[in-house]
């Protein structure tokens, strides 16, 4: 058996027509920066997170920019964060001349662990950047209520979380800002690069849908240092398709791995994702951790099985952060993970069989 592992093909065969007469709405209307599904989107991203302001951008690193821009995050500045997570999150704070301060994650759900962001918070800390990594928020009300106490801004990558949801409430909607990514493979993909940020707050939305079109308060006048950071019209156009169907396709991802943790859960050899039960998650990944990871994902991928490790090596342990003096040992938990972690195929459209052969594959 062959395993595709997003299945990206698939889905465009289920909404091809609907997807394609949208990119050719555009093309013939030669509306390609800005043009009306621009706006068509962000309304319905309001609608579908209950966000009062959805502004589209051209990806989901860009969005943390727009978001650390808007606060005013800049040289000197710390920014707490965890060390368990794609490159962008610390990369735009050190891209903006801000330091990332790393905290260790928690051992279950993966995420910056709140218990130990308070030791970390100096006179120079702004924000805190919690990631909800695989597609599952962070503790929240921890998080917010070290925030409040010291006054710190709070901005979600939910760069792979779009739809999960916190008490009730979608991810998107919590903090000051919430970013998300459009990439792909992600939960809710465009046909490219592609983000968004989310905020309660006018003045900041108003801020950063300046700051995306390089500043400007009206054409050719610039109030700000901003940046390129529109979405093209087509990514739009393919996004309000696929966000009519979202809702099914997240439900079905849920349904994935409801089906890869029954299948797996006696296995005690394997560690399964641990979502807590005030929360769900988009399921970007199915992330187990495993102690022979190489000589498994080698045998998967013998089977005909694909395997992906999200992530291989902490941040600060990456080389473009070593001027920041972190060692070895500095993180232990997310050390350990960043050794045992594998994520299998997961989307929304992973059969029955084909979980069965994976399940028996491992």
């Amino acid at each position: 058996m062959k395993i595709d592992f997003a299945n990206l093909q698939h889905q465009h065969e289920l909404y091809k027509d609907e997807i394609e007469d949208s990119i050719l709405k555009v093309a013939r209307n030669c509306n390609f920066i800005m043009g009306n599904e621009i706006q068509e989107l962000e309304e319905n991203l309001k609608r579908f997170t209950g966000s009062a302001y959805a502004i589209s951008c051209s990806s989901g690193t860009d969005a943390l920019l727009l978001a650390m821009m808007a606060l005013g995050i800049g040289i000197g500045d710390e920014v707490i964060t965890t060390p368990f997570t794609f490159i962008a999150t610390a990369e735009t704070i050190a891209f903006l001349g801000a330091i990332p301060v790393f905290v260790d994650i928690d051992e279950k759900t993966y995420n910056i662990n709140p218990d130990l962001i308070e030791e970390k918070i100096t006179s120079k800390t702004k924000a805190i950047i919690p990631v909800s990594l695989y597609g599952q928020p962070a503790d929240m009300d921890g998080i917010n209520k070290i925030a409040k106490k010291y006054n710190l801004k709070v901005i979600i990558d939910g760069a792979q979380s779009f739809g999960s949801t916190y008490n009730g409430i979608t991810d998107s909607a919590l903090g000051d800002i919430a970013t998300t990514s459009f990439f792909p493979a992600k939960p809710l993909g465009c046909y490219g690069d592609g983000g968004a940020v989310f905020t309660n707050d006018e003045a900041l939305a108003n801020k950063m849908k300046s700051l995306r079109l390089h500043g400007q308060t009206k054409r050719y006048y610039h109030r700000y240092i901003g940046m390129g950071g529109r979405l093209d019209t087509i990514q739009a156009g393919i996004l309000n398709v696929k966000l009519k169907h979202y809702e099914k396709d997240l439900a079905l991802r849920q349904e994935v791995a409801s089906k890869y943790t029954h299948a797996l859960k006696n296995h005690t050899n394997i560690i399964l994702p641990h979502i807590k039960n005030d929360r769900t998650s988009a399921f970007a990944q199915y992330s187990i951790r495993v102690k022979n990871r190489e000589v498994l994902q080698e045998k998967l991928k013998l089977a005909g099985i694909p395997t992906a490790v999200h992530y291989p090596l902490s941040l600060h342990m990456q080389e473009c952060f070593g001027y920041l003096g972190y060692k070895v040992g500095d993180f232990p938990i997310s050390e350990m993970v960043s050794n045992e972690i594998m994520s299998l195929p997961m989307n929304p459209y992973v059969r029955d069989d084909e979980i069965e052969y994976v399940v028996s594959n491992l």
